[in-house]
């Protein structure tokens, strides 16, 4: 922007700032406070996604905002276009390319270093000084990423944890350099044997290379994982968008003309074949057909649209020709202000704190201040330079997280591939949080609890008739149709009959149904307004049998040949076998199921009965998704959403928690927090199970990460740690972070005799 007055903008003016340099959740609030500090402003940062999504008057500017940020001693980059190779781009710019290699090669340097410390069988004569050599290193390159977050919150006066993992690894690497150049650590033949004793050392023959490698290591893989998990914040939008037409035929002088969807202008008429996507929304000015709206709307039955109907983009001509007038592009079709409906989701949803940088704005400080305290009160006694220098860096090796940069990642990784081995992905620790609130479970019907494809579930006819010479002749003629209903009725037709017989003098009347010849019999398929027409009146047990099937939300279609009505077939998004016992098992760890649907009513309470949910909620569209889940969250209630399509995806991203089937769509999958690879609802109450097992074990790997640090920092400040017990105890805290993670393998689905434990 060129001038001051150039970014001015009108009250309440909203923007979102993409923000860098953040390192963990108490960055986020640390830049939220800053903002929000500005009159007239009202900020929220999501560290997940590192975004602020900011609220500003007429007296800020979003130059204003972005200085703000900077004083913070972060990055803030101000909304742009996306770029056209933004794939390209984001290959090279992936963050977690670099932060892999880091840890790999921290690892490989720091085994080594770890086992020879702790196994005095394999202490050569010359160790100590090997082990300098690989964990050099790893302290200065591995651990640069903590050391420069450790100096920007130096400067700000603040400290996380990052300052605590830089001072105690730098701590340790410089005691280490004393004790080997000026101490008896570097005299050839040194060991470090095991002594479980407590007793007072000066720590001039005792190197910690270990401490400062191993924690460096165990830290930077809990911080890959993290980035990984956070670069899929933003995958939904792009998927989503993604989905529209690339190309279109405009009508230009009559001549049609192919020409990139984006280039479309409000006013253009463009033509859409069978099959093909309508590019942007529009008006149908000429022809009729079925359009698809299942992606965007949820319902299972096409639309009819002719002249006149309104047709959204990205939707798909499942029939005939049809010339659309464009009346809205770019940012104004509704899959456009579905991706907005998405991203105001993601962003409008409270950053997850985790536990650890929680506590370490209190522990941190506190060690830093204990560590002090011991260094003075050792030369205040009379105490030895050395001694009191020992004590004082104990008591920040001893605090050093080496079990917590344990504590998150082996459990999320046991938990996550035992997940995947059961068809259940969970996209990252910060989704667990919310999982054990959950009290309100909300299912999406189309796809979900049903299977999302028209199929044929009954065949009714008049005495006489079999159903077998019904579908025989029906679905011959259906079949010369491409109307998802007459799909469903000729691949019932081949299933129960085999192959289909030939069709003659085949005329598809839009709107009512098909004609054709079948072995000589003239056969009419379709609604029985059709039927009528040629005197075919439907009979008493069939009109009975069509309006039974129409008041349970089903389509009927009325069959006749050779001038009398003989079936009606009843077709309907049909209820997954699996999903009535899913349901039980939902309520079974205390959720309330609730039915959410853009079907018409009826069909949603048929489906709610049969799978044994009571509350129904219908005829929503996606924007009315994200309302109810929002209404139902204002109540109190934790809610989690269970959906597959592209009109699921900006409610599962409201949602407290979002699971998303796996034979959905790409941007329902990316907007979830947990995926169901499996198409079966019952994998969802496996899920929740899995997360809320995954979430405890953290927090108590967490608890006791800490607890060792706590039990152990008065023994160091009072200078009686050896650093044999030290390390030991370092080790058995790890161990035993591994080990209980390691107990997730044991998670087994209800179906395999696990109980449903909440």
């Amino acid at each position: 922007m060129s001038s001051d007055s150039a970014t001015r903008q009108h009250p309440a003016t909203r923007i979102e700032l993409a923000i860098g340099g953040m390192t963990c959740a108490s960055c986020a609030n640390r830049i939220e406070r800053r903002l929000n500090k500005l009159d007239g402003v009202t900020a929220s940062v999501n560290y997940a996604t590192e975004k602020a999504s900011v609220q500003y008057g007429d007296d800020i500017t979003p130059r204003d905002l972005v200085t703000q940020v900077e004083k913070a001693g972060y990055t803030a980059e101000l909304p742009s276009p996306p770029a056209p190779d933004t794939d390209a781009s984001a290959a090279e710019d992936d963050p977690t390319h670099a932060l892999r290699t880091r840890v790999i090669v921290s690892a490989v340097l720091s085994v080594p270093v770890i086992a020879m410390a702790m196994v005095p069988a394999w202490q050569f004569t010359y160790w100590q000084w090997a082990s300098l050599t690989l964990a050099a290193p790893v302290l200065v390159w591995g651990a640069l990423p903590f050391h420069i977050a450790a100096w920007k919150n130096l400067r700000l006066g603040a400290a996380t944890m990052d300052t605590l993992v830089s001072m105690g690894t730098i701590a340790a690497f410089l005691w280490s350099l004393y004790a080997l150049f000026l101490g008896t650590a570097g005299e050839p033949g040194m060991i470090h044997p095991f002594e479980f004793t407590v007793a007072r050392t000066d720590g001039s023959a005792n190197i910690y290379l270990e401490v400062a490698a191993g924690v460096t290591t165990f830290i930077l893989l809990g911080r890959y994982f993290e980035v990984r998990s956070k670069r899929r914040a933003g995958a939904a939008l792009r998927t989503l968008l993604e989905l529209g037409a690339k190309e279109v035929s405009v009508l230009r002088g009559g001549i049609e003309e192919r020409v990139p969807a984006d280039s479309l202008v409000v006013g253009d008429r463009f033509v859409v074949r069978p099959g093909e996507k309508i590019a942007t929304d529009g008006v149908v000015e000429e022809g009729t057909s079925s359009i698809d709206m299942s992606m965007l709307t949820g319902e299972s039955v096409p639309v009819e649209a002719g002249p006149g109907a309104t047709v959204a983009g990205a939707t798909v001509n499942a029939g005939g020709r049809l010339v659309v007038r464009a009346s809205r592009v770019g940012s104004d079709t509704q899959l456009a202000q579905m991706a907005k409906l998405v991203e105001d989701a993601q962003s409008g949803k409270a950053e997850v704190q985790r536990l650890a940088d929680r506590v370490s704005g209190v522990f941190v400080p506190v060690v830093i201040v204990l560590a002090l305290a011991t260094l003075g009160f050792w030369l205040g006694v009379g105490g030895s330079a050395d001694v009191a220098f020992t004590a004082a860096v104990a008591v920040l090796i001893i605090a050093c997280p080496c079990a917590l940069g344990l504590a998150t990642p082996t459990a999320l990784l046991v938990g996550t591939g035992r997940g995947a081995q059961l068809g259940i992905l969970i996209k990252g620790p910060e989704v667990l949080e919310t999982t054990r609130g959950i009290d309100t479970v909300v299912l999406d019907k189309t796809g979900t609890v049903t299977t999302g494809q028209m199929t044929l579930v009954d065949v009714h006819v008049t005495r006489g008739e079999t159903a077998e010479e019904v579908l025989a002749l029906a679905g011959a003629v259906e079949n010369a149709s491409e109307h998802p209903i007459a799909r469903a009725i000729a691949r019932a037709a081949v299933d129960r009959t085999g192959e289909l017989g030939p069709v003659q003098e085949f005329v598809g009347i839009e709107g009512l149904g098909v004609r054709a010849t079948v072995r000589g019999h003239a056969v009419v398929a379709g609604r029985a307004a059709l039927l009528a027409e040629s005197g075919q009146e439907l009979p008493a047990d069939l009109e009975r049998a069509k309006a039974e099937a129409e008041a349970a939300g089903r389509t009927a279609v009325a069959v006749g040949w050779d001038g009398r009505a003989r079936a009606v077939l009843v077709v309907a998004d049909a209820v997954k076998p699996t999903s009535a016992e899913a349901v039980r098992r939902l309520r079974a760890l205390g959720l309330t199921p609730i039915l959410l649907t853009g079907d018409n009513e009826a069909v949603a309470r048929a489906v709610a009965a049969e799978v044994g949910i009571d509350e129904v909620i219908a005829q929503v569209l996606p924007a009315d998704k994200v309302d109810v889940v929002k209404r139902l969250r204002s109540e109190g209630r934790t809610v989690a959403m269970v959906g597959d399509g592209v009109n699921d995806a900006a409610a599962l991203a409201e949602a407290d928690l979002g699971l998303a089937m796996g034979t959905g769509t790409d941007v329902a999958i990316e907007a979830g927090d947990l995926v169901l690879v499996r198409g079966d609802l019952r994998a969802a109450a496996d899920a929740i199970r899995l997360a809320r097992r995954t979430l405890a074990t953290i927090k108590g790997n967490l608890f006791w990460a800490f607890a060792y640090n706590v039990a152990a920092l008065p023994l160091a400040a009072a200078g009686l740690l050896n650093p044999m017990i030290a390390g030991a105890a370092m080790a058995f805290s790890s161990v035993f972070v591994v080990s209980n993670s390691l107990r997730l393998r044991g998670f087994k689905p209800i179906d395999q005799g696990a109980g449903p434990r909440r």
